[in-house]
C-alpha cells in the first residue's frame, strides 16, 4: 500500500466507538438558529449557573434576542465585527449570541491583553463595537481606537446578592489600578450600559438571512513564531460542524441531560467552543466560573452533578496533588478530557493511581475550530492525542514537501474536513502557506510534528516552530523578542520554552546588553519592562546575559541551539 492510500483508506475507523459514524451531514443552519431551536425545546431547564444564579434557556434566550435588538438600533448589522473583552459571565454568552443574531462575526479579546495587544486586535478585525468589562475600559481608553460602540458590562449584575459584594471585591483586587469610568464620564464619552440595553429593548432581534457556509461567525485570534496574532476565519458551517462531529464521536453524552464545569476561559477557542457553545447548543446546563478557582470548581463538581470536565495539563498536575481532588466522585463522569497542550505521561499515571480515571487526550488548533482528534473513550492510547473526529481526514506529509511519509514516520500533520477555516483574516500569504491543496483536496498544514501508528493513532513529537505553551496559553517567541528589542540597551534576544512539567514551559529569554548597559541593567528591569508591554503569561520568567548569540548560516539568531542549551541546564 503507498503511503498515501495508508492514510486515505482511515484506519482509525476500525477503533471507533460503535455506532460512531465515519462521515457527518452538515446541516445547513446558522450558530443562532441552532441556539433557539435548542432553547425553545429546553427552554425550562436551567442554561447557566453562576454562583448560585440560575438563567434558564428561555431567560437566556430572551437577554440575546433583547441586546441583538439593541445592536441593531445602534447600527450594527451584517458583516460587522463586535469585539468581547470580557471575563466569564453570563454577559460574554448575551453578547456572544446577541452579535451572532445581527449577523455580525465576534472577536474574542483576552482579559489578560496590554492596550497596545488590544489595539493590535481591534484594528485588524475591524471591530467598531466592542461589549467591556467596565474593570477592563483602561485598557480600551488607552488603545486610543476610534469606535462606533462601547458597551460596559459589570460582572457582579449577574451574581447573588451575597455574592455580589464579595465577587466585586474580589475583582477589584485582581484589577487592582484600573480606572472604572464614573456615571458622568460615561455620559459624557457616550459609553453603553449593558444592563440598561437589555432592560431598553424588546426581546425582537432583526430577521437576518444566513449563507452558513460563507458568513463569517467568529474571528479568534492565533498566530506562529512570526510576526503579530492573526485571525483564523471560522463560518457558521465550520462550527455546527464541529458540533455534529462531536456529539457523534462522543454517543455517550445524552441531549439535554448533562452539566459542564465552565472555567475555561471563553476568549480561548478550547473554552468557547467545546465548552461554551457545544454545552448550549447540546441543552446542557454550565456551572459558569469567572475564574478557574480550585476550591470552587471541585465544590461544584458533585454538587451540581458535573457529567464532562475539561481541562488543561497543568491543571491536572495541580489537581492531582491537591487535598480536596479526592472529594469528587470521579468515576461518575462520563469524560475527563484534557486539550491545549501537551499532557506529560507522569500527570496521567498519578491523576490514574489518585482518582482511578482516565484523562483522555484531544488534539486540535483555532484554525480546525478547536478539535480535530480525541481519545476513544473506550480505547485511549497511551501517548497518543487519538484518531480523527468523523469528518476528519489526516495524514503525515515531509515537512518540507508534500509527498506522504510512510506509517510510522514523523512527519508534518495535515488535516481536511468541515469544520476546517476558511483561511486568516487579512493574510493571503498565511493562508496560501496553510491551506494547499495535494491530489485535489484541501489541507490544512498545522506546523505540528507527528506520526501516526497502524492503527491510525497519532502521536505528538514536536512543533515545526517555536511556539511556546505556557500553561495552555500559546506565546510567540518573536513577539516577545521583539518587545525585548524596544528595550533601548538590549542589542540581541532570542525567547525559548523550557520544558517545567507545572506548567508547560516557561518562557526564557537570551539577551545581549549594549557595551555600555552589562552590568548596570538587572534581569529584573528587563522583566519589569515586559510586564509593561505585554500580558503577564507572555513575560520571560527567566533571563540570562550573553556576550553573543548562536546565529544561523543566515545570521539569525539560533533558537534551536537556544533551547537545547536551556534543556541541558
Amino acid at each position: 500500500m503507498e503511503s498515501k492510500d495508508a492514510y486515505l483508506s482511515r484506519p482509525w475507523l476500525a477503533h471507533y466507538p460503535s455506532g460512531v459514524p465515519a462521515d457527518i451531514e452538515v446541516e445547513d443552519i446558522s450558530v443562532p438558529e441552532l441556539f433557539d431551536r435548542v432553547s425553545e425545546k429546553y427552554h425550562k431547564k436551567d442554561a447557566l449557573i453562576f454562583y448560585g444564579r440560575r438563567i434558564s434557556y428561555r431567560e437566556l434566550r430572551e437577554k440575546t434576542d433583547r441586546f441583538a435588538a439593541a445592536l441593531n438600533d445602534l447600527g450594527v448589522s451584517k458583516g460587522d465585527t463586535v469585539a468581547l473583552y470580557l471575563l466569564n459571565c453570563p454577559q460574554y454568552v448575551i453578547a456572544y449570541f446577541g452579535a451572532l443574531k445581527v449577523g455580525a462575526k465576534v472577536t474574542p479579546i483576552s482579559p489578560v491583553y496590554t492596550s497596545k495587544e488590544v489595539r493590535h486586535q481591534l484594528e485588524d478585525s475591524n471591530a467598531k463595537t466592542i461589549v467591556c468589562e467596565e474593570m477592563l475600559y483602561d485598557n480600551v481608553e488607552k488603545a486610543e481606537i476610534d469606535l462606533d460602540n462601547i458597551i460596559l458590562s459589570n460582572i457582579g449584575d449577574y451574581l447573588p446578592p451575597l455574592k455580589r459584594i464579595f465577587g466585586k471585591s474580589a475583582l477589584a483586587e485582581a484589577y487592582s489600578g484600573r480606572k472604572i469610568p464614573s456615571t458622568q464620564y460615561r455620559q459624557q464619552a457616550g459609553l453603553q450600559d449593558f444592563q440598561g440595553l437589555i432592560k431598553k429593548y424588546p426581546p425582537q432581534p432583526p430577521k437576518v438571512y444566513f449563507d452558513p457556509g460563507k458568513d463569517i461567525a467568529a474571528l479568534p485570534y492565533t498566530g506562529g513564531t512570526t510576526g503579530l496574532p492573526k485571525a483564523a476565519i471560522l463560518t457558521h458551517s465550520n462550527m455546527v460542524a464541529l458540533q455534529k462531529q462531536t456529539t457523534s464521536f462522543w454517543p455517550i453524552f445524552e441531549e439535554g441531560k448533562e452539566v459542564g464545569a465552565a472555567f475555561l476561559p471563553f476568549f480561548h477557542i478550547y473554552g468557547q467552543v467545546v465548552v461554551m457553545l457545544s454545552g448550549l447548543v447540546q441543552g446542557s446546563t454550565l456551572i459558569l466560573f469567572t475564574t478557574p478557582d480550585v476550591e470552587e470548581i471541585l465544590n461544584a463538581m458533585d454538587k451540581y452533578q458535573v457529567s464532562g470536565f475539561y481541562g488543561v495539563p497543568t491543571l491536572f498536575e495541580y489537581l492531582k496533588e491537591h487535598e480536596k481532588t479526592g472529594r469528587v466522585n470521579w468515576k461518575r463522569l462520563k469524560l475527563i478530557a484534557c486539550g491545549a497542550d501537551t499532557l506529560h505521561q507522569s500527570t496521567v499515571v498519578d491523576w490514574e493511581r489518585r482518582t482511578g480515571t482516565r484523562i483522555l487526550e484531544g488534539y486540535g488548533m483555532t484554525e480546525t475550530t478547536a478539535v480535530s482528534h480525541s481519545s476513544p473513550y473506550h480505547r485511549p492510547k497511551p501517548g497518543s492525542f487519538g484518531v480523527p473526529l468523523p469528518g476528519v481526514l489526516a495524514a503525515v506529509v515531509d515537512v518540507e514537501g508534500t509527498e506522504f511519509v510512510p506509517v510510522g514516520e514523523v512527519g508534518e500533520l495535515i488535516l481536511n474536513g468541515p469544520n476546517i477555516m476558511q483561511g486568516y483574516w487579512k493574510r493571503p500569504k498565511e493562508t496560501a502557506e496553510s491551506l494547499v491543496e495535494i491530489d485535489g483536496r484541501r489541507w490544512l498544514r498545522t506546523g505540528d510534528l507527528v506520526r501516526m501508528d497502524e492503527e491510525g493513532y497519532f502521536h505528538f513529537f514536536d512543533r515545526k516552530r517555536d511556539l511556546i505553551k505556557y500553561k495552555g496559553y500559546s506565546v510567540f517567541a518573536r513577539h516577545v523578542e521583539e518587545v525585548l528589542y524596544k528595550h533601548p540597551q538590549v542589542k540581541a534576544a532570542g525567547v525559548v520554552g523550557v520544558p517545567d512539567p507545572k506548567v508547560g514551559q516557561v518562557v526564557k529569554a537570551y539577551v545581549v546588553l549594549q557595551s555600555e548597559a552589562r552590568g548596570k541593567v538587572s534581569e529584573e528591569e528587563l522583566i519589569e519592562f515586559c510586564k509593561k508591554n505585554m500580558a503577564p503569561y507572555k513575560v520571560p520568567k527567566i533571563v540570562e546575559f550573553r556576550g553573543e548569540l548562536p546565529k544561523t548560516d543566515v545570521g539569525k539568531v539560533s533558537r534551536r541551539e537556544l533551547r537545547e542549551e536551556a534543556e541541558e541546564s
